[in-house]
């Protein structure tokens, strides 16, 4: 009789440690697959920025730093890994591109330039695009992170090594989505 209360007991165990193990993973892959689903959205951000200089360089031939440093920040913003070194990267990215956006200001046929408008209105699309994958990583950071410290989860966590995951925010100066819209005249 003991023997079956033994033999009972491990298989419970097992098969706790078993769903433990398994809402681990999911909850891991679940994080990943949102860190994908920003790089996706990142990726998009990265190929409109050539485009949308070289149409700004057509009215502004002159603003020859602004455009250096926004293609500087491109590549740092592409080659940057992780939530953070990602995160620091496209808080100066975006800054950058605020300052494009100031030297448009001062070419009124540019903002009335049809490509322009549509470069203008596919970033503000994938600028909210960014935040909505933002915001789906976070909140699986989020749940793994509470997941892998609460007990008895913390136990098997540790022993399997998962660390608390980096949540991706936007920097203090850069809560406010990224102005790009030039529809009226200053």
């Amino acid at each position: 009789m003991i023997m079956f209360i033994v033999l009972g007991l491990v298989v419970v165990l097992v098969a706790g440690v078993i769903f433990i193990y398994n809402g681990l993973i999911r909850a891991k892959v679940r994080v990943d697959e949102a860190w994908s689903d920003i790089d996706v959205q990142l990726k998009r951000r990265y190929d409109l920025i050539p485009n949308l200089i070289e149409t700004v360089k057509g009215y502004a031939k002159h603003e020859k730093e602004v455009f250096e440093k926004v293609t500087a920040q491109r590549t740092q913003a592409m080659n940057a890994t992780g939530p953070v070194e990602k995160e620091k990267a496209e808080n100066m990215l975006s800054g950058t591109l605020k300052s494009l956006f100031a030297v448009a200001e001062n070419y009124p046929d540019l903002k009335a330039n049809q490509n322009f408008l549509e470069l203008q209105k596919e970033l503000t699309d994938t600028e909210d695009k960014i935040q909505a994958a933002r915001r789906f990583y976070n909140g699986n950071v989020r749940d793994f992170n509470t997941k892998i410290q609460v007990f008895p989860n913390n136990i098997l966590a540790g022993i399997l090594g998962y660390k608390d995951r980096e949540f991706f925010q936007a920097d203090e100066g850069d809560k406010e989505p990224v102005k790009v819209d030039f529809s009226e005249e200053k």
